[in-house]
């Protein structure tokens, strides 16, 4: 199913000219509106848009064309009662169902997946699947695009024309980490007998099909099971999607046979005006329908007795509205509910061992879940910041769904015995999809917080349907990236130091260069929270900048002249709501911590007269091991052996972070590889012979970055000797290691 959410189509008129929609609905029921709100209908007689009055519950035309006023007595945004909703829903409906004796059960009316999460009938969502895609014209509406262009669209590597991600092959083969392989063979087009119009109320697909059969194509080749039902069958009509009745882009079964191959499930959409409105969101989501059998992730409003719209799991999800993201050339990722139902997640991490725990974005083969008491109740956490496929989703970050596989989509009331299949917890407790307000923004997913981010007394909670505590508790979430590390478990309360001083010192006015004041904390660990307490005497805050700088040189620009005209700034700073402070969470907490203020606007003085910083330190963050190595050694010139030198750490436990940096002295560090090992072996190649003739080699790495070379040493066990190796693998040029340090941090 293909849902519009109050988008501005254009539509086509028998007896006038295009005319400019919004489309509320989908293929089962949907709502017109002209662009100022009023509603209206198609009136077949007059072939125009019409405005719509009710009578009997029931929308009727007017007669009068919606290019003339509204009547005076017409109002906006009228409705049908939900009976004659509900009617029309469950007729529609019913066309577009297989018989109860393809499956031996009857399809459902709701949103849901009667086949534990998932549609029934005939699966193919992993393995090698061909699929038949007919192009189609009308007698009055032909096409420029290409059986080529359609064919680079679906099945191109490195696909990225009119700006789409992908393909939709390899749309597919990401998401299912390369579990489905589906292609497609394209051919036609095929043209029709009537003109477009006519099939607005005709299906089109039984024509198309038989021509295309008639083309001589062999149908045995998409049926991969060899059980005689062919896999896929892809209708794409020339001109732009029409969002009315039988043209509406729909995914639906039709059996028809031909010899001993059958029909199965198939999809329609509309190809575009041109080659550069091909585009893969429509085609994803309506073969998730057909090969894996995903429900829609978002709420029709019209089943169940339930008329109250929402927006299900939103832009989250290729199954929600994901599929229209960058118009279409983005689609979302299918989120990991899904993923797992499909087959295609074969790491499976319990979450119910407390400790830290990491989210890596892309790895879609992985589920990170929480189980409760009930089987088909449970969380997945997963990283959706904004890259790869998801860079057009409305936030960045964690998500959090709560999911239930015998729940409804269609349900988001959030009870005990109605709520979704797959509910995404909101981290800004508004609830914003149930309300149906919109289909995502930035405050739906969990950013970096230093506290509890979700428990049962938090909102959203972590509670059970039935209210029941499920005892899933998160916290200390680090910022979106590629890795996002998070604590599950009871918060771990850390030691709290305060420092304070009063240093009463002159602010020089208009002076970039300011005043810094320092205070020096000797325990170690890492920080969980900060609080910094700023008393600045002064006749215009507003010109004033005030840092606090971290012992390892990383700056937080705290106040950023703001206030205005204001006299003095009295303030406490708190990491847990101010983002600058956030950057500097889950870093080394020892040493000189510095706070800088500047004046940079002449006229108004002042002076700092004092400042404290409360620091909360990880409850293991003493367990940071750091050591230093000067070895000062000669590199053998083209010896595959190299030079090694070792350090040993005492700590138990395995690797969270690994910071590392290294300075070689070379003449052509082209010529080196260098190498760090850790105590069982495991290897990270962190530097590999490039750099060309450059001099010399600093390192200065850091697990926690993106695409980090050290990533292999993460989850490594801390205790036994940690070993450098530099090898010199080209003649000629020579050098030295002179020193190098290691840096680990250990789970908690």
């Amino acid at each position: 199913m293909s849902g519009i959410f109050n988008e501005q189509l254009t539509f086509k008129q028998e007896n006038g000219p295009d005319v400019r929609l919004v489309v509320i609905g989908d293929e089962h029921y949907a709502h017109y509106e002209t662009i100022d709100g009023f509603t209206v209908v198609y009136d077949v007689e007059k072939g125009l848009y019409c405005y719509a009055q009710t009578v009997n519950g029931r929308f009727v035309s007017t007669g009068i064309p919606m290019s003339t006023p509204p009547p005076p007595q017409l109002r906006r945004h009228i409705s049908e009662s939900e009976s004659v909703r509900q009617q029309k829903f469950t007729l529609r409906h019913a066309t577009r169902q297989p018989p109860p004796q393809v499956f031996g059960v009857a399809d459902t009316f709701r949103t849901l997946g009667p086949n534990n999460g998932l549609l029934t009938g005939r699966r193919v969502s992993t393995g090698t699947i061909r699929g038949l895609t007919v192009l189609v014209e009308f007698q009055d509406v032909t096409t420029t695009i290409t059986r080529q262009d359609v064919d680079d669209m679906l099945n191109g590597q490195n696909y990225t024309r009119n700006g789409n991600f992908c393909s939709a092959r390899d749309y597919f083969r990401i998401v299912s980490s390369n579990k489905l392989d589906y292609t497609n063979v394209v051919v036609g087009p095929v043209k029709l007998s009537r003109n477009q119009q006519f099939y607005v109320n005709n299906s089109l697909v039984p024509e198309a099909l038989q021509l295309a059969v008639q083309s001589g194509i062999d149908l045995k080749q998409f049926d991969s099971r060899n059980d005689g039902v062919i896999d896929a069958v892809n209708f794409l009509y020339a001109g732009q999607s029409r969002y009315e009745e039988e043209l509406w882009p729909h995914n639906s079964f039709l059996e028809m046979r031909f010899g001993n191959m059958r029909t199965n499930f198939y999809l329609l959409t509309g190809l575009g005006s041109g080659p550069g409105d091909l585009t893969i969101g429509t085609f994803c989501h309506e073969n998730g329908h057909l090969l894996c059998r995903f429900p829609d992730m978002y709420d029709y409003g019209n089943r169940d007795g339930d008329g109250v719209k929402s927006a299900g799991i939103g832009s989250y999800c290729l199954m929600g509205a994901g599929n229209h993201l960058n118009n279409g050339r983005t689609p979302a990722p299918v989120c990991g509910y899904l993923r797992d139902l499909a087959g295609w997640c074969d790491s499976r991490i319990d979450l119910s061992a407390p400790g830290i725990k990491e989210a890596r974005h892309g790895d879609y083969r992985t589920l990170l879940k929480y189980p409760t008491d009930k089987f088909n109740e449970y969380f997945i956490v997963e990283n959706r910041s904004k890259m790869g496929l998801d860079q057009h989703l409305p936030s960045s970050g964690l998500a959090v769904y709560h999911c239930d596989t015998d729940g409804s989509n269609e349900f988001q009331e959030g009870s005990s015995t109605r709520h979704y299949q797959c509910a995404l917890l909101q981290a800004d407790g508004r609830m914003d999809l149930e309300r149906d307000n919109n289909r995502g923004d930035g405050g739906d997913l969990y950013g970096a917080i230093s506290g509890t981010a979700l428990s049962h007394a938090t909102t959203p909670s972590s509670r059970q349907w039935d209210n029941v505590d499920s005892r899933l508790v998160l916290s200390q979430i680090s910022a979106p990236g590629e890795v996002i590390n998070f604590r599950i478990g009871p918060e771990v309360v850390g030691q709290v130091v305060t420092l304070e001083v009063t240093p009463g010192l002159a602010i020089p006015d208009n002076n970039p260069a300011g005043i810094s004041s320092k205070l020096a904390l000797n325990q170690q660990g890492l920080t969980r929270r900060i609080r910094a307490n700023v008393g600045i005497t002064h006749t215009f805050i507003g010109d004033l900048q005030v840092e606090l700088v971290s012992p390892s040189g990383e700056l937080a620009l705290i106040h950023d002249r703001k206030g205005g005209d204001q006299d003095n700034l009295q303030q406490t700073f708190d990491s847990s709501a101010n983002t600058a402070l956030a950057s500097l969470i889950g870093k080394p907490a020892a040493g000189n911590w510095e706070l800088r203020v500047r004046d940079i606007v002449g006229q108004d003085t002042g002076k700092l007269d004092t400042w404290k910083l409360e620091i909360e330190l990880d409850g293991l963050g003493s367990q940071v091991e750091r050591h230093e190595a000067v070895p000062e050694v000669a590199i053998p010139d083209a010896n595959p052996t190299g030079v090694s030198s070792s350090l040993a750490f005492t700590n138990q436990g395995t690797t969270r972070q690994v910071k590392f940096t290294a300075q070689i002295e070379h003449t052509f560090i082209g010529d080196l590889r260098v190498e760090v090992f850790a105590p069982n072996g495991r290897r990270a190649i962190v530097h590999a012979q490039s750099g060309g003739d450059a001099d010399n080699l600093t390192l200065d790495l850091d697990s926690n970055s993106p695409s980090s070379p050290l990533l292999p040493l993460v989850g490594q066990p801390v205790q036994g000797n940690w070993v450098l190796r530099v090898t010199d693998l080209v003649g000629q040029d020579v050098g030295k290691l002179k020193k190098w340090s290691l840096e680990l941090t250990p789970q908690l």
